[in-house]
C-alpha cells in the first residue's frame, strides 16, 4: 500500500506543472494547491489564466513544512527559486501527524511561535525574503469534514500566528481562504469534502491575484 502511495505521489511529481522560464510567481505547498491539476484547473492554473503570466507549481500532495522527503518538504519544494513572487501554504500534514485536535501546542510551536518570529514557517519565509521573493501564505479555509469540531481550535490559533509574522514585513501578504469559502457550500469542495473543487481552486486564485497584480 505504502508503495503504491509513493508510486502515485512520483508519477504526479513527474506530471506536475513544474516551472516554466520566465515565470515570475510560483505556488508551492501541500494538496489544497496542488489538487485539479490534473484536470488543469489547480489554484496555479487559475492564477495564469487570470494574470495572463507563466505561473510555476511544486506543490504536493502530503506535503509538510518541517517533515516530508524531497519535494513533500516544502522548503525543498522551494530550493534554488528566487521569483518575484511565492504563494504557498502549509502545515496541515504537520498538524496531521504530529497531533491530534486536542493537543497541538508543540507542533503549533515548532511550526510558528505565538509572535509569529520562531518556527519552520518564519524560518522558510525569511529564508525566501532574503532571496529576494515576496510572500503571499494562502491560511486554510474550513472544510465541511471538520467544521464545528475540535480540529478548529488549532487551525484558528495557526492563522493569529501567522497574522503576526505577516505584519512584521510589508513583503509578506496573509490571505485567508476563509473569505471566499464556506463549509456549507458544498461545490466548493471535492467529493472528498476536504480539498477545493475546481470551483474551489478557481475562488482561491481570485483570492490571490489582487496582491499579485499590486506588485509596487
Amino acid at each position: 500500500m505504502i508503495k503504491r502511495m509513493l508510486l502515485a505521489l512520483t508519477l504526479l511529481a513527474a506530471c506536475g506543472r513544474g516551472v516554466p522560464e520566465g515565470a515570475e510567481v510560483v505556488v508551492a505547498g501541500d494538496s489544497v494547491m496542488a489538487w485539479n491539476r490534473s484536470s488543469g484547473t489547480s489554484v496555479a492554473d487559475q492564477l495564469e489564466a487570470r494574470l495572463g503570466a507563466p505561473v510555476g507549481d511544486v506543490s504536493l500532495p502530503l506535503a509538510q513544512v518541517r517533515g516530508g522527503t524531497g519535494p513533500l518538504n516544502i522548503p525543498n519544494q522551494l530550493a534554488g527559486l528566487s521569483p518575484e513572487w511565492v504563494v504557498l501554504n502549509g502545515g496541515a500534514n504537520d498538524l496531521s501527524v504530529g497531533c491530534d485536535c486536542n493537543d497541538c501546542a508543540a507542533t503549533l510551536d515548532q511550526l510558528i511561535s505565538a509572535d509569529g518570529t520562531r518556527g519552520a514557517i518564519p524560518a522558510l519565509v525569511s529564508d525566501l525574503r532574503a532571496r529576494g521573493s515576496q510572500v503571499v501564505w494562502a491560511d486554510y479555509y474550513t472544510s465541511p469534514r471538520y467544521a464545528g469540531t475540535d480540529c478548529e481550535g488549532p487551525y484558528r490559533m495557526l492563522e493569529t500566528r501567522l497574522g503576526a509574522m505577516a505584519a512584521r514585513d510589508p513583503g509578506v501578504t496573509l490571505v485567508d481562504m476563509d473569505r471566499v469559502f464556506s463549509p456549507d457550500d458544498l461545490s466548493l469542495f471535492a467529493r472528498d469534502r476536504l480539498h477545493p473543487s475546481e470551483t474551489g481552486s478557481a475562488r482561491i486564485a481570485e483570492l490571490i491575484a489582487p496582491v499579485l497584480r499590486a506588485t509596487p
